[in-house]
């Protein structure tokens, strides 16, 4: 069995934006020293050679900064008419499945991804959606992590690409890019030229009519196959959270 990592390494990085930036306390292991003595232990009976424990503290790490996986609360409080799950209440079977991927890397910057680019490329590579696969989107992106680039360009999904996998049976879907969408700062600049009010967040707000999860942030989706892989996508439990942090993994059983 092979097990190949997909998740963003968590750390401060200098080109993320600045409501992304992530920041941990590393504490050496002499510090516990001091903590152990507050709790009552004198330091004469410290076990032989013991120097401490290490410790850390993530003083500010927002749950979309790194590889994550969105709730419906995301998109908006209802969807399908109910009140939309948060990522706690998340069914966990959806988090675990068959796995493929679905290559876009041949896309330019700021080109969204449409339900015919989706077909044809199953239609040509003879995959058959089922319900329950999870469908991981390559863009190649991943490649500007830790960059400001990262967050400015690329490509991403287009609202009936989205559309187009939901109704395929596939509710748990992701992506190599900063978002789902076209980048922010692009789908900002191109509604304000353009005065249209359906260009924003088309992808995601597809997840206010019909429910479905998606993943942010991926890496490494280069190391898989088409098929023939499972994956394992299991948020942290935060309740009433909007999203969660993951450690994604593709499973490969030869």
């Amino acid at each position: 069995m092979e097990i190949i990592d997909l998740t963003k390494p968590i750390k401060y990085n200098e080109g993320d934006p600045w409501f992304m930036k992530v920041k941990i306390k590393h504490k050496a292991h002499k510090s516990a020293k001091l903590l152990i003595r507050y709790l009552g232990l004198p330091a004469k009976l410290f076990p032989k050679g013991f120097i401490g424990w290490a410790d850390d503290v993530i003083q500010k790490l927002g749950v979309h900064s790194t590889t994550h996986l969105d709730a419906p609360w995301h998109y908006g409080p209802t969807c399908e008419g109910k009140p939309a799950k948060t990522i706690d209440q998340i069914p966990l079977e959806w988090c675990f499945g068959d796995g493929i991927v679905i290559d876009m890397s041949h896309k330019e910057d700021f080109d969204p991804i449409t339900k015919e680019d989706i077909i044809d490329f199953l239609t040509r590579e003879r995959i058959i959606l089922k319900t329950g696969l999870i469908v991981l989107i390559k863009t190649g992106r991943d490649k500007l992590m830790g960059t400001k680039e990262f967050f400015t360009n690329g490509t991403g999904m287009s609202r009936k690409a989205t559309e187009y996998l939901i109704d395929q049976g596939i509710k748990v879907m992701g992506i190599d890019a900063w978002g789902w969408d076209l980048p922010l700062p692009y789908l900002i600049k191109k509604a304000k030229a353009t005065n249209d009010k359906e260009l924003f967040w088309e992808a995601h707000l597809i997840g206010t009519e019909k429910e479905y999860l998606h993943m942010e942030q991926l890496t490494n989706l280069d190391a898989l196959p088409l098929t023939g892989f499972k994956v394992s996508c299991f948020p942290m439990k935060i309740v009433g959270g909007s999203a969660a942090p993951a450690r994604v993994v593709a499973i490969i059983d030869p």
